[in-house]
């Protein structure tokens, strides 16, 4: 075909498709389809940047609701006062618990989180309820690293004021926050950080009698950062009985080495007094195991720090107790190093929010003394069985569960003797008086033994049990003085079992 016919033949071609276009596009149901179709479009851009628009003016709003850090604030007698009003915080917070609040910028603030422990991790934490109890230097930051990392329902519990001493250690208090309570100082820090968590401050002290109201709601987690002793050991059990995953703090008053620090059972927790006393009342109640801690491992030494008595001229002003916040409680100075009860706080969340998520992580493995509680529960055995001369069946009165409570919290797993702590044995302090030799028929309790080496209670054995000898010709003035004190601090603590 010549170039020049080929024009005409493509006219005809098309010149069909054009005349059905012209037809279409001139008759009326087609315009009507045209117009629907472009207004159509046009309510989806308007929507659309409306969107757009509305997501801008939230984010902006935000931002504006954060301060410069170069504005001055203004001036109160503690210091320069927050930036943000508590009526906007309040406001703010209210506004985003009713989900007036975009997931996008939640999801952002959470970015590292969420990159870390994956999309599903993080929901679990997001829809998880942890409930956080004593909110001093240890459950302040555990409560504000909580939050901070996606926790989106807490509760806080604590009877007591941010007092200055305690600025030291606290995570969110300030000059301007003492004498508040602390569970309002904690919320209002909080809500400054994560408006969009819902926080139940509760200004109560956690007691047994209150336990069913106060931890409520079927908790993902329960903190336990109390400092006393009678209403630590308290939470800790009813948790345990009543299947509530805890994890507790040991103390982290008089320690100074945060490479100590350790996250295990409580009954791996060793060489602080809280954790002794707390492990000693729990096994009392039958409870040995099963409880997640965090603990350190320091020593105390010359030099280190100390609780520090009271004065002599308080003794004088009447009963010592009634010194006290409320009964019960320390009225002796305990020496924290500001840095310690962060490091446990933090480790506290760390372990809550790994747990969570389900995120791998190993700590590594404390201590396993089931087989050396049945060893030394078999040569007390055999003992008894020779002391009767070679009386066959003899089983001695003590459960695997008394000799782990007469090892560990009674004689610190080392002898009396010696204070060696390998190769261990419970023997009888005391000869036989008038006792029977038949089966079942013998006291044996937990204050008529002693904790030696296999060594010394063979020759412990040969010389008093056997030979006829007293204590006093055998052992000098500070053996007999440490049994004393280990026998009297056993009936202190026996009324708890």
């Amino acid at each position: 075909m010549h170039s020049a016919a080929m024009p005409a033949a493509l006219a005809t071609i098309t010149d069909p498709a054009a005349a059905v276009i012209s037809r279409l596009t001139s008759s009326p149901q087609a315009k009507a389809a045209t117009a629907a179709a472009f207004t159509t479009v046009v309510i989806l851009a308007v929507f659309i940047g409306l969107n757009k628009a509305q997501k801008e003016t939230k984010v902006r709003s935000l931002k504006k609701s954060i301060p410069l850090v170069t504005e001055s604030g203004n001036l109160t007698e503690y210091g320069i006062a927050s930036q943000i009003s508590d009526e906007e915080s309040i406001r703010l917070a209210g506004r985003a618990r009713k989900g007036d609040f975009d997931e996008e910028i939640i999801l952002e603030q959470l970015a590292r989180n969420r990159v870390f422990l994956g999309d599903d991790g993080l929901a679990k934490l997001r829809s998880s309820f942890i409930i956080v109890v004593g909110l001093g230097g240890v459950g302040s930051w555990a409560a504000n690293m909580l939050v901070r990392s996606g926790v989106s329902r807490i509760r806080l519990i604590d009877f007591d004021q941010v007092t200055l001493s305690s600025l030291n250690r606290h995570a969110v208090a300030r000059l301007e926050d003492v004498g508040t309570p602390k569970v309002q100082c904690m919320k209002k820090a909080l809500e400054a950080v994560a408006p969009w968590v819902e926080i139940d401050a509760r200004n109560d002290l956690w007691k047994l009698d209150v336990a069913e109201k106060l931890l409520e709601g079927n908790p993902t987690f329960v903190v336990d950062a109390i400092d006393n002793i009678d209403t630590k050991v308290d939470l800790l059990y009813y948790c345990k009985t009543h299947n509530l995953p805890v994890i507790s703090s040991m103390g982290a008053g008089c320690k100074s080495d945060p490479s100590r620090i350790c996250i295990g059972d409580i009954s791996e927790s060793t060489e602080d007094p809280l954790s002794r006393s707390t492990r000693r009342r729990l096994r009392a109640k039958g409870v040995t195991t099963g409880i997640p801690t965090v603990y350190s491992t320091e020593k105390p030494g010359p030099g280190k720090a100390t609780l520090l008595p009271l004065p002599e001229s308080e003794y004088k002003k009447g009963t010592v107790n009634e010194l006290g916040v409320l009964p019960d409680f320390r009225v002796r100075i305990l020496p924290v190093l500001g840095t310690m009860p962060g490091f446990f706080g933090l480790a506290i969340a760390n372990h809550i929010v790994t747990t969570i998520a389900e995120y791998p992580v190993d700590y590594p493995a404390g201590k396993n003394r089931a087989k050396l509680y049945a060893d030394i529960g078999a040569n007390l055995a055999g003992l008894e069985s020779r002391l009767r001369g070679n009386a066959p069946g003899i089983r001695v009165p003590l459960s695997e569960n008394d000799i782990g409570y007469l090892v560990e919290e009674v004689f610190r797993g080392k002898s009396v003797v010696s204070g060696f702590s390998t190769r261990l044995a419970l023997v009888r302090w005391l000869p036989m008086k008038g006792e029977t030799r038949d089966e079942g028929q013998f006291a044996l309790g937990l204050g008529d033994v002693v904790l030696m080496t296999k060594d010394e209670a063979a020759k412990h054995e040969e010389l008093v049990l056997k030979g006829g000898k007293s204590v006093e010709e055998v052992y000098g003035k500070e053996v007999l003085e440490r049994v004393e004190r280990f026998r009297r601090e056993e009936e202190l603590f026996r009324v708890y079992r």
